[in-house]
């Protein structure tokens, strides 16, 4: 039996979750539903804990005083019945018919600090519902809530929003724009804390479909989850959206049920909402529907949706589509480990439904992106991208209008040296979904290695734009801003970002290569000593400065070290330490090296700035236009 059964819409989850939180942390056991099990005893389950618990806190907002809020009212219902009943707002709102009587402690607003007075209230009734004696005598003569406590919650919430910093920098929330759209993670009440992958996974796969709407800003994944505990006008404020799409996923092997909302960021009022209980495999049905009803709400006409369906490339299988969102949650932890067991996951899900273009695009994504970063030898740099090239003419010819499709063939193309048919189909990626923040991001990185510094800048701003609560899109500016060789405005933004908000900036890397060509050499030996001693990065930057201090034995001893764990996977970085040693020809030899094993650094010779001693060389001049680069 817990102390404390919660009762609220589930919609609501993330802001109730604070509740909680302080809850637990001032002793008492609390019950709500993320503790439920999946399976057809979830009503059971509910009734059980509602009947057994000795206090029942019935959290009012603006969700579960409507029509869609039953469940909430049936459950006040049996608490008051109880005498165990503890309504709390979190809206302002009007109670439903039959429960104004009790007055309703406001905690609009609060956001989790346990010595705010509002709470301190609720705590004080709930002590006094359970019949512990602390805290009883204030609990019965409680006084009305002082009205000032109430309004300075919402100046705490000022200040909060205030306090991010770098709104300074990028300024997002400024002018929102009025077609633009954050989908925040849905809530897993599945029980089970390994699902979140599913719920996450549906989220991010809805993000994606909005963002093949021409007109509809969509903010990226990262950003959307930076804000997954906050309510939606404060989410939309920080966001600086007008609209957000919520809501949970509860799935059993039998049924999945997804309850989704589209909240005006504005006021938090609901635009639109359905609840859908369905068989597994009606994920990606469910998924259209809400994207669809979206589209019609914000007045965007679906004809803007760039190739058709908003769900391109999607499968029918349930379980394809559950092991394509577990591939997802693996690579994204990156380690070759998990990177492997991707392609594993996927592998699974293609031999499932060999029509999974998703699936398709995923595995030769995750195959290229495999052999480019944990490759020791040309060898392997060369099977990755054998390896690849099938799954993306697949998933192309499956779903031609798949923006994924058009960026995985990108990848697999810019890693056979293909530079002109690599931007062809980046540009189609970025075209069918002109408003993926991941898309557009590694669009910029591509044309500021082909040398259009302007159109990078443009696109990186975009992704700031498009994504930004994510440190990925603050790294991205930084690189684009090096590229451009406009290396003081580089490290101030940097530095600003990091000094302001820290979680956002994070990669000496960049940082450090800026501080080598500002000629300050211990301030980038400091950036390079937080990567892990045996990076290629750390290695090369660090031989980099030796070179440019005159200790050439220093930089010979960084590039023995690289040829035993790396061979000949590092030669173009070979040939950046060569060049800055004033090696010419071990510099050429290693370029040339790199180009007979299609080493993916060079990428980055056109605008490499360590390479600027050797670019008058005929030689040097020879290997870059055998990249075949775009005027």
């Amino acid at each position: 039996m817990s102390d404390v059964f919660v009762s609220y819409k589930a919609e609501d989850r993330r802001r109730v979750k604070p509740l909680v939180d302080a809850l637990e942390a001032d002793g008492f056991s609390v019950w709500w539903d993320e503790q439920i099990g999946g399976g057809a005893a979830w009503r059971h389950e509910i009734e059980t804990q509602l009947n057994a618990a000795r206090c029942v806190i019935v959290i009012w907002s603006k969700r579960s005083v409507g029509p869609e809020g039953t469940f909430v009212h049936d459950e006040a219902a049996r608490a008051q019945h109880r005498q165990v009943y503890v309504p709390v707002t979190i809206d302002k709102v009007h109670l439903p018919l039959g429960f104004g009587e009790t007055q309703a402690l406001p905690l609009t607003g609060w956001h989790g600090n346990r010595s705010d007075g509002r709470y301190q209230s609720v705590l004080g009734t709930v002590r006094r519902v359970i019949g512990d004696a602390t805290d009883a005598a204030e609990a019965v003569n409680q006084k009305p809530v002082d009205r000032r406590a109430v309004l300075a919650g919402g100046a705490v919430a000022a200040v909060a929003v205030a306090g991010v910093g770098v709104w300074t920098l990028v300024k997002p929330g400024s002018a929102r724009a009025a077609d633009s759209i954050a989908v925040l993670p849905f809530a897993n009440l599945s029980g089970d804390p390994a699902q979140s992958y599913f719920s996450d996974g549906i989220a991010e796969e809805l993000r994606s479909a909005l963002a093949r709407l021409a007109g509809l800003k969509v903010v990226g994944r990262t950003s959307s989850e930076a804000v997954r505990n906050e309510d939606a006008e404060t989410a939309a404020k920080k966001l600086g959206v007008t609209n957000i799409l919520t809501g949970s996923v509860r799935q059993s092997p039998s049924v999945i049920r997804v309850n989704a909302q589209l909240i005006d960021g504005e006021d938090g009022l609901e635009r639109w909402s359905q609840n859908y209980d369905r068989t597994p495999g009606d994920a990606i049905k469910i998924q259209s529907d809400i994207a669809e009803n979206v589209a019609r709400t914000l007045s965007i006409a679906l004809g803007a949706a760039k190739g058709g369906s908003l769900t391109v490339g999607g499968t029918q299988n349930a379980k394809a589509h559950d092991l394509a969102l577990q591939s997802d949650e693996a690579f994204d932890r990156y380690t070759k480990e998990d990177v492997d067991r991707a392609v594993r996951l996927v592998d699974e899900a293609i031999r499932l439904d060999p029509n999974f273009a998703g699936a398709h695009s995923r595995r030769a994504f995750f195959t290229i992106r495999r052999g480019n970063t944990f490759s020791t030898s040309g060898k392997e740099f060369a099977r990755s991208r054998a390896e690849a090239l099938p799954f993306a003419k697949k998933a192309l010819s499956l779903a031609p209008n798949f923006a994924y499709a058009h960026a995985a063939m990108a990848a697999v193309q810019q890693g056979n040296f293909n530079i002109a048919v690599a931007s062809d189909e980046y540009r189609r990626a970025v075209e069918l979904a002109p408003g993926d923040a991941l898309l557009v991001s590694a669009y910029s990185l591509f044309v500021s290695q082909i040398g259009n510094q302007a159109e990078s800048l443009r696109l990186a701003q975009k992704a700031l734009d498009l994504d930004p609560l994510n440190r990925d899109s603050y790294e991205n500016w930084v690189g684009a801003l090096f590229d451009a060789r406009r290396y003081e405005e580089a490290v101030r933004f940097a530095e600003g970002t990091k000094r302001k908000s820290p979680e956002l900036y994070d990669d000496p890397l960049i940082l450090g290569h800026c501080l080598v060509m500002l000629g300050r050499l211990r301030e980038a030996k400091e950036q390079y000593s937080i990567l892990n001693p045996d990076r290629w990065e750390r290695l090369t930057g660090e031989a980099v400065i030796f070179a440019r201090s005159g200790d050439r034995a220093g930089a010979e001893q960084n590039i023995k070290r690289m040829q035993s764990l790396f061979g000949d996977a590092a030669s173009y970085q070979y040939a950046q330490i060569y060049a800055n040693l004033g090696d010419k020809d071990r510099a050429l030899a290693s370029l040339e090296h790199a180009w007979s094993v299609r080493d993916p650094g060079l990428f980055n010779i056109r605008v490499d700035p360590f390479f600027d001693p050797l670019r008058k060389n005929a030689r040097f001049q020879a290997i870059v236009r055998r990249m075949n680069f775009p005027a």
